[in-house]
């Protein structure tokens, strides 16, 4: 951790920042404070000419608008035009550098996948883009093509580009609110070693799920934030961070900030442990059931009774999908949520799974109208392994206490 640095006000300036991670990161490299800056556009240059701050991060869209308020910039801003990290030095002048260079680079580290020679499709043609394609450049990616939407390599004629064999998205597509969609079609790309997608939440966009179910390595920005982060604290304190820091810093933002979802069979106490849970560790809690009586305004019984089971469905799928692309939170499912194959694709994205497990003969039936008309063994033998499957983690279910105590035992919480 960087030294103390008392009376220095530091943080980010963005247009959108009520889901940044970084306040956390920061709270971690050093002993100093960190502040969300949210500006609109026209707002920037006034703060930037007279704000109280020491030293900014700077995320989209304002890295190139930074660039004419700063007195000089290192050679890497000034090389890549655009400016992420911002200090304002003793005489009040502003120093602008880029540090995701030093990020991206990281990140390709940690891939582990030799990338000299091998042909590469940088997915956007923003500024994030144009520092990939320079730390792709220094580590002889060759060649190395940008996709865009109106430029003469584009999304309609990717299918020429078919033998690339690292893809990497700099474009906020499958980012957190409009999760669940992807800039590309992997499986055009059979030759394809790797995937890196710099969007970090969620864990794992439509883009990276697709790399997982084709076996093709694939990493998040996440490790890249984390790492231009450090770079940027050494710049605020003008001390050096061991490189060690960053591997730990991202498991715990990792830990923090990944859903836990508990599947299990009608009556296992999936909502009581939830709740007693969610309230342990500090977090909210959602329950699938609830927010499907809330859309409905009729409840459960009701629901299947008028409109039949598939209605249901897809009002679980889609009280699913508005809980699970959230970051932090604990969530209670319904027995079935399993029977709908679409749904664990929304909990792999940004959640850990976890099955209660209940002996079959102590699980309840009333008021569970599935339990009642299939009979708990028959939903048994068809759910059990799809819980298993499903599951990061199994959990044996006794007192509610106990229960939750096993999770954080199993989670490391």
């Amino acid at each position: 951790m960087a030294q103390a640095v008392s009376g220095k006000h530091f943080g980010l300036l963005g247009e959108k920042l009520s889901h940044s991670f970084s306040p956390q990161i920061h709270a971690m490299l050093g002993d100093y404070e960190y502040l969300l800056y949210e500006k609109a556009p026209d707002d920037v240059a006034g703060f930037l000419q007279s704000g109280n701050f020491d030293g900014l991060n700077v995320t989209i869209p304002y890295k190139k608008t930074v660039l004419p308020f700063c007195d000089a910039l290192s050679d890497a801003a000034r090389t890549l035009g655009s400016v992420n990290t911002i200090v304002r030095r003793s005489d009040g002048s502003l120093y602008g550098d880029n540090t995701d260079f030093d990020g991206f680079s990281y990140l390709l580290n940690t891939l582990g996948t030799d990338i000299s020679g091998r042909k590469t499709l940088v997915l956007g043609s923003g500024g994030a883009s144009v520092t990939v394609r320079a730390v792709l450049e220094s580590r002889s990616a060759d060649p190395i093509v940008t996709i865009s939407r109106s430029g003469p390599d584009n999304y309609e004629n990717l299918s020429r580009h078919a033998d690339a064999q690292i893809i990497v998205n700099t474009t906020p597509v499958g980012m957190y609110p409009n999760v669940g969609v992807s800039p590309i079609d992997l499986s055009v790309f059979s030759d394809c070693q790797a995937v890196i997608d710099i969007v970090y939440n969620p864990a794992k966009t439509s883009l990276l799920l697709d790399a997982a179910d084709h076996g093709i390595a694939s990493v998040n920005g996440l490790g890249m934030l984390v790492a231009q982060a450090k770079r940027a604290a050494e710049l605020f304190t003008n001390a050096t961070i061991s490189d060690d820091v960053i591997a730990g810093i991202t498991a715990v933002i990792e830990r923090d900030t990944k859903n836990i979802v508990l599947i299990g069979m009608p009556g296992s106490g999936k909502s009581t442990t939830g709740a007693a849970l969610a309230l342990q560790l500090g977090r909210p809690f959602f329950d699938t059931d609830t927010l499907i009586v809330e859309k409905a305004g009729k409840s459960i019984p009701q629901i299947l009774a008028d409109d039949g089971e598939p209605a249901f469905r897809r009002l679980e799928t889609q009280a699913l999908a508005d809980v699970a692309k959230k970051s932090g939170c604990v969530i209670a499912t319904g027995g079935g949520i399993v029977t709908q194959p679409e749904n664990r694709r929304l909990i792999r994205q940004n959640s850990t799974c976890v099955y209660l497990e209940r002996d079959t003969a102590a699980l309840p039936t009333s008021g569970r109208p599935l339990s009642q008309k299939s009979g708990v063994a028959a939903l048994a033998a068809a759910r059990l392994p799809l819980y298993n499957s499903w599951s990061d983690v199994t959990v044996r279910v006794c007192g509610v206490d106990e229960t939750v105590a096993l999770i954080q035992k199993e989670l490391k919480l």
